[in-house]
């Protein structure tokens, strides 16, 4: 029974570490949309960011 309280501890640390590591992602696009000194630049970062953060329908 220990094993598997082990992987789920595990399982969670893992889902931890890769929503923390999304959010940051999503917080350099949008630094990038913001700061960029281009517009190319700050266009091609507000399709990236619009793309990570699109909601699907259910």
């Amino acid at each position: 029974m220990s094993e598997i309280s082990q992987l789920l501890h595990y399982a969670a640390a893992l889902s931890g570490c890769v929503g923390l590591l999304y959010t940051g992602v999503l917080l350099v696009v949008a630094l990038v949309s913001v700061l960029a000194p281009t517009s190319e630049r700050r266009k091609d970062a507000r399709t990236t960011l619009t793309i990570l953060v699109r909601r699907r329908p259910r």
